[in-house]
């Protein structure tokens, strides 16, 4: 049952970010606006505890938090934001999370946005970033993990990698990604009505600012189309009231299909990139995180996680309130027709 928090942030969401996706014109307004007062920086209390540096690469700013002493493992983080908002303090805050209980290194490339950028500068900067991180790191001790936007970007620049004959990320962690962005299927218009945060109008205008001209359908947009095969362990976080979780659904299937050792946390009552805001329903899900990156989930308890194998693990006090709901059976509900 989801928690009186998410119920209060549901409502909050639903009378003010899900305006800014109501229509093209809502969006470009509140990207505007947006613009007068984001700041990528690091919350202070974060780079005061953290030490956090900060470099450029291709001219934009790349922030690195160091790994504890004799750490080799290291997080590649792209944010989310529609491909046209800046990182949070909200992003910064599970960043910091991760870095306190994972002791990873974690670098996060604040790379070039729509409408400003296209996509080309956008995976030209994280492109180079990876390359910088693969001079420094075994690509077995690197993660990509993302949120929304971000994790979009994080499976499209491992296929990108393999076209490149360059190495793949050992692992991902996908929290909510978009990964269909042709926006086809048609269950997504009920998806629709159950998110308190995106709306497809707003979305598409997001995806044509950002994508250069490239068919919503091509996978360097839409990875769901993309040789799914060439991706590594996988742990995808979705929930039940968000707009991109039915293609989150069959990507899992597919990518299971393709032979990717995928697990997929579908949490009901959820919406977009939950595991950002602080609630109980976000604990679990970092903690899924931390398990998954640390292969801790059977010794700390056991992972009640919907799983693209269809079989749906014992409770544990950890796990309470998750959806006991089999992935076939999610899948087959959001599935078209």
């Amino acid at each position: 049952m989801p928690s009186l928090k998410s119920h209060v942030v549901s409502f909050v969401l639903r009378h003010s970010r899900k305006q800014a996706f109501a229509s093209p014109e809502n969006l470009q307004r509140w990207i505007a606006a947006a613009r007068k007062t984001e700041n990528h920086r690091p919350p202070a209390s974060l780079q005061q505890r953290l030490g956090i540096e900060m470099h450029t690469i291709d001219g934009f700013p790349v922030y690195e938090i160091a790994p504890w002493a004799g750490e080799q493992k290291r997080i590649l983080y792209l944010h989310g934001g529609a491909y046209v908002f800046e990182i949070t303090p909200y992003h910064w805050h599970l960043i910091a999370d991760m870095a306190d209980r994972l002791g990873y290194g974690i670098t996060v490339p604040i790379y070039p946005i729509a409408p400003e950028h296209d996509f080309h500068a956008m995976f030209g900067m994280v492109g180079d970033v990876y390359r910088h991180m693969l001079d420094e790191t075994e690509a077995e001790d690197i993660v990509f993990m993302g949120d929304s936007a971000g994790g979009n970007m994080a499976v499209v620049l491992t296929m990108m990698a393999a076209e490149q004959a360059l190495p793949p990320p050992s692992r991902h962690v996908l929290i909510s990604p978009g990964l269909d962005m042709s926006l086809s299927n048609p269950k997504l218009f009920e998806a629709e009505r159950n998110d308190p945060w995106l709306g497809i109008a707003g979305g598409l205008e997001a995806i044509r600012m950002y994508s250069a001209g490239i068919d919503r359908s091509d996978w360097h947009i839409s990875p769901l189309y993309g040789d799914l095969s060439v991706l590594p362990k996988t742990l995808l976080l979705t929930g039940s009231h968000d707009l991109l979780s039915p293609d989150n659904l069959i990507f899992a299937e597919k990518a299971r299909a393709a032979g990717v050792e995928i697990d997929v946390v579908y949490e009901q009552g959820m919406f977009h990139v939950w595991p950002l805001i602080d609630m109980p329903e976000s604990r679990r899900a970092r903690q899924h995180i931390v398990a998954f990156l640390t292969n801790e989930a059977d010794t700390q308890a056991e992972r009640e996680m919907v799983t693209s194998s269809t079989k749906a693990l014992s409770r544990s006090p950890l796990m309470s309130g998750l959806a006991s709901t089999k992935i076939a059976s999610a899948i087959s509900s959001f599935r078209s027709g």
